[in-house]
């Protein structure tokens, strides 16, 4: 944590979002400098403060995600509690939610209200299936994402069953893309001097992320399958199998190649490259490919192959585990992935480090992670000026 004011420090943020996406596109704003207020139900909280793993009891799932907000609780359904949210978008800049459409125009709090309080609000939704379209009422998660954005038709081995992805690629993916409509939207109110909705759907962030897979069949009628770790359009671009665990390799152009294939000349590989020399023919006789270069490589350990690959100028890398990039000197400490920090209650805290650097104003974690309603006080007194006693009558009446 620094005193560094960041790239977003004259930008307020109240967030209503829970689990994973919203919270997600906020760290992000957080880690950039906005002030983001975290404003959750009484009682329970972001619903992820019960999910595991914990460390003496404290959701390290809800810490990662909600570091550097405050948090404050709300009974939006109690006409005061609506009265205080509207006081606070008037004096903010963002919303960010993550219901199921519609659930805030029944709270009263829509943007069709919150614009008439503050014409400049940016308010940002993130949902499974976005704000319009037949299927916007339909609950959204990121399996559902996964599934009907087509990533899990082609995630997996060929003849195997479709496969979600090993994170939430659907809810990380949608948490990107709101942080990234955010940021034009303000863009754009420095211009306008009016706010404006972003909508973002889970499922439409991952049919963006399908990229040239959806052109397969736009430009050729052909649907694309499961091919396992291989690559459509190069080769090899794929997954081999060393005697102490697996590497990839990336032969991204026929210069790669060619280098690829000198190597294994020198290192005694007596196979026929004959009509390998295009990326093309590559592609269409991969299965060969794949037979000579995991005949070669099986008797190295995958630190000695991707070596001795990275020597020539051929791209390879090991396969990590969680546990090797928590233990990488370039990921963890370098690139500063990952985060010690101090709680007064847990003692050292771990966290994923901000993944975008700015060499001016860089992101950090600015606070260590709310406890449910921890700065209610502060925050009300400070922006809507409320007396010690009057939040104390706001905590008897089940309002805060």
């Amino acid at each position: 944590m620094t005193g560094e004011k960041g790239a977003l420090p004259n930008l307020r943020v109240l967030d209503l979002t829970r689990v994973l996406a919203g919270p997600f596109c906020t760290m992000i704003l957080s880690d950039m400098g906005a002030e983001v207020i975290k404003v959750e139900s009484l009682r329970i909280g972001d619903d992820s403060r019960s999910y595991p793993p914990f460390i003496k009891g404290e959701s390290a799932y809800f810490m990662n995600l909600n570091r550097g907000k405050k948090s404050i609780t709300l009974n939006l359904k109690h006409p005061e509690g609506k009265g205080i949210f509207l006081e606070l978008a008037k004096i903010s800049d963002i919303v960010v939610e993550n219901f199921r459409p519609g659930v805030m125009e029944e709270l009263g709090i829509g943007y069709e209200t919150l614009k008439i309080v503050n014409p400049r609000i940016i308010y940002a939704s993130i949902s499974g299936f976005g704000r319009t379209g037949p299927y916007k009422d339909k609950p959204g998660y990121d399996i559902i994402g996964q599934a009907m954005g087509g990533i899990m038709s082609v995630t997996g081995w060929p003849g195997g069953p479709p496969t979600r992805t090993g994170t939430a690629i659907a809810d990380i993916l949608a948490g990107l893309s709101a942080t990234i409509g955010i940021l034009a939207a303000v863009n754009a109110r420095n211009i306008t001097n009016k706010g404006q909705v972003v909508d973002v759907a889970l499922v439409d962030s991952v049919v963006a992320a399908m990229e040239t897979l959806l052109q397969i069949y736009l430009a050729e009628g052909r649907t694309p399958r499961r091919i396992g770790n291989r690559y459509e359009f190069i080769y090899p671009y794929d997954a081999f199998e060393a005697k102490d665990g697996w590497f990839v390799l990336g032969v991204g152009n026929d210069k790669i190649w060619e280098r690829l294939c000198k190597l294994m000349k020198e290192k005694g590989v007596n196979a026929n490259f004959d009509g390998l020399e295009s990326n093309e023919k590559r592609v269409k006789n991969h299965q060969r490919v794949k037979k000579i270069i995991q005949n070669w490589v099986h008797d190295f350990t995958t630190n000695s192959i991707t070596q001795l690959l990275m020597d020539y100028r051929i791209p390879a890398a090991s396969v990590y585990s969680v546990k090797d990039i928590v233990n990488d000197p370039h990921i963890a400490e370098a690139r500063g992935m990952v985060v010690k920090l101090k709680h007064p209650k847990l003692g050292e805290l771990n966290l994923t480090g901000p993944h975008i650097k700015l060499s001016d104003t860089p992101s950090c974690i600015r606070s260590l992670p709310p406890s449910l309603g921890e700065d209610n006080e502060k925050v009300l007194s400070k922006y809507l000026n409320l007396s010690k006693d009057k939040i104390k009558v706001l905590q008897d009446k089940g309002i805060i």
